[in-house]
């Protein structure tokens, strides 16, 4: 019944000659995990889910917001004030049954972020501050997990691939966070609501490619401009 259920679900991907059988198998013996579930999180969350990766874990402390509802969008106004990781995973559980979620209702720390993430095989950061950043990006090289980045800004959006087969990670881009205060932020500055929703599904797409063994970014930091659609790759 589950090879039935899942070519029903996922042929129209397994036509693709670049994924078929054995690169969905790939994507459900694979085991995600995504910190944030919030403007970027929540894209990412939905495509990887919907694509059929077996095993995804959702990590955040944070609860729902009116504010967040514009750009956020696994929540409605039904689920404000309640914890984004449990309200996302009963959400993706509607979309996609066949997927095991895991849900950590807790804070990304310097004392969790090993345990957490080794029983994973690729992180997505969907975060929104530095120190988690960089905190997810030395786990990650510690532990030799591959690493997807993303940011955003306004009208713009940033994505890499960190830490995967010998590349390089976010240290070797930037080696030190920069401090907060110089730093602009969506709380205070903004963002176009649609904007997490195209980087966050490059976020997913580079994901799948990356379980499935298809090319990935190699080095390279891709910069976004959605306000005139510049779009740049740069090698580092």
């Amino acid at each position: 019944m589950s090879i039935i259920q899942d070519f029903l679900r996922y042929n129209r991907q397994m036509m693709l000659p670049e994924i078929g059988n054995s690169g969905q198998d790939k994507l459900k013996k694979a085991k995600v995990l995504v910190v944030g579930a919030g403007g970027l999180g929540c894209p990412v969350l939905q495509y990887i889910a919907t694509a059929g990766v077996g095993t995804i874990g959702i990590v955040d402390f944070d609860k729902v917001e009116l504010h967040n509802l514009h750009r956020q969008i696994l929540y409605t106004e039904n689920h404000v004030g309640k914890a984004k990781a449990t309200t996302a995973k009963s959400v993706l559980e509607t979309l996609n049954p066949l997927v095991d979620f895991i849900a950590f209702e807790e804070k990304l720390t310097a004392k969790n972020a090993a345990q957490i993430i080794q029983n994973f095989d690729v992180i997505v950061d969907g975060c929104d501050n530095f120190e988690t950043r960089y905190l997810v990006n030395d786990t990650c090289v510690a532990l030799g997990k591959s690493l997807i980045y993303g940011s955003i800004l306004k009208f713009e959006g940033q994505m890499a691939v960190f830490n995967h087969r010998g590349n390089k990670n976010l240290r070797d881009l930037f080696p030190e966070p920069p401090n907060p205060k110089d730093v602009p932020n969506c709380n205070m500055n903004g963002v176009m609501g649609t904007l997490p929703g195209i980087i966050g599904t490059m976020m997913a797409h580079e994901t799948l490619k990356l379980i499935m063994d298809l090319p990935t970014l190699e080095n390279e930091l891709v910069l976004f401009n959605t306000l005139d659609w510049s779009f740049t790759k740069l090698k580092f």
